[in-house]
């Protein structure tokens, strides 16, 4: 993964749900260029941080078993945009988890407005099928990832 759109849990509860938050700033790259005058985060990188947030709930749901990849936005909806020096949350909770994929259901705020929702699929990879298309290394849970969520588990409440 290139990029992470989280910055941090807020809450979360293994294999239910998830809340995490972006905090948006002028020196985000993306911001420079849209839109000149008006820094607006595009509405597909809202999108990765609710996928991103999701992934790992997802992933964690299984113990990590297997690859989680983002396969399909069912349906997205957005009612407002994210502009710099916002504080973004994600909410998440996973609706369908099964062998072959999972669906979860997400919704986003920009300081306490709701700007969006979505339902995104995910197809689950085993290691030796996602080791053969994409290579070896965990390309979705990364170093920094493990250590949020490692933050998340021990703060949450039992």
């Amino acid at each position: 993964m290139r990029w992470i759109w989280i910055d941090r849990f807020l809450a979360y509860e293994k294999g239910k749900s998830a809340t995490t938050a972006k905090y948006l700033s002028l020196a985000e790259d993306f911001l420079t260029a849209h839109f000149p005058g008006y820094p607006v985060m595009p509405a597909p990188l809202i999108l990765e941080g609710m996928a991103q947030t999701g992934g790992i709930l997802v992933g964690d749901a299984t113990d990590f078993r297997e690859k989680v990849v983002l396969a399909k936005i069912n349906k997205a909806t957005f009612t407002g945009e994210a502009v710099a020096g916002q504080e973004l949350v994600y909410k998440v909770e996973l609706i369908s988890l099964r062998s072959e994929g999972s669906i979860i259901t997400g919704e986003v705020s920009a300081d306490g407005i709701s700007i969006g929702q979505a339902e995104i699929q995910f197809a689950h990879l085993d290691n030796t099928r996602a080791g053969q298309m994409f290579g070896e290394t965990n390309f979705v849970f990364t170093g920094e990832l493990k250590r949020m969520l490692a933050q998340a588990h021990s703060t949450a409440k039992p």
